[in-house]
C-alpha cells in the first residue's frame, strides 16, 4: 500500500490513528516507557514510524493504515434489539460495504469480538449483566484489540457516565437518541462533503 507521503516521525495523534486508538493511549504508552518516543525542542512528541510498527508487532498487532477510515467491520453492542437493528440500517444505508454483526450484552460481545475482529464497536452503556463501562475496560486491557474504536452511546449521558467511559478507554460516546450524522462520522463513515472537514 503506497502512501502519498513518507513520513518517519509521527505526531500522536498520527500513531492514535494508525493503531486505532485514543492519543490519550498513545501518550500513557509514551510517558510509561512502552513505545519509544522522541521530544522536539518546543517538548511535543514525535514517534519513528519503525519504532510504532515495532511496537504494534510485539503487542500481536498490526498498524493499520486508514486510507480512507472507513472501517470494514462494525460490531454493535446494545440489548435493545430494535435499536441495533435500526443503526445497523443506518450504517449500511452509508457503506453497503461494511460488515455487520449485532451482540445483546456484554457477554455475547465478548465472543463477536473474537470470532467477528471489528474495526469500530458501537456500545451501549446500560446493560444487563456486564455493562458498557466494564466491556470497554476489558477490552482496552488487551493489547490485541488496541485496534478497535469504541463509540460509546448512552440516553443518561451525564457528565459523571461520559467521564467514565472515556476514562475506560472510549474513543467518543454519544447521547441518545442519536444523531445519525455524528454517529456515522465517529464511527468513521462521514459522508463526503463533510470528510474534509476538522
Amino acid at each position: 500500500m503506497k502512501k502519498s507521503k513518507h513520513k518517519t516521525h509521527l505526531t500522536p495523534n498520527e500513531v492514535a490513528e494508525l493503531l486505532m486508538v485514543n492519543p490519550v493511549t498513545v501518550r500513557q504508552w509514551a510517558a510509561r516507557g512502552l513505545l519509544r518516543s522522541l521530544t522536539t525542542p518546543g517538548g511535543h512528541r514525535r514517534f519513528l514510524l519503525s519504532d510504532v510498527e515495532e511496537f504494534a508487532r510485539s503487542r500481536g498487532a498490526t498498524p493499520v493504515p486508514r486510507t480512507s477510515g472507513r472501517p470494514d467491520r462494525v460490531l454493535i453492542v446494545d440489548d435493545d434489539i430494535q435499536l441495533g437493528l435500526f443503526v445497523a440500517e443506518m450504517i449500511k444505508s452509508r457503506d453497503p460495504r461494511v460488515a455487520i454483526e449485532i451482540a445483546r450484552d456484554g457477554f455475547e460481545a465478548g465472543a463477536k469480538v473474537e470470532s467477528f475482529r471489528p474495526h469500530a464497536l458501537l456500545l451501549d452503556l446500560m446493560m444487563p449483566g456486564m455493562d458498557g463501562f466494564e466491556v470497554c475496560r476489558r477490552l482496552r486491557a488487551r493489547p490485541t484489540l488496541n485496534h478497535v474504536r469504541i463509540v460509546a452511546m448512552t440516553g443518561f449521558p451525564s457528565p459523571e457516565n461520559v467521564e467514565r467511559i472515556m476514562t475506560a478507554g472510549a474513543d467518543a460516546c454519544l447521547p441518545k437518541p442519536l444523531d445519525p450524522e455524528r454517529l456515522l462520522a465517529e464511527l468513521g463513515l462521514a459522508s463526503d462533503e463533510s470528510q474534509g472537514v476538522d
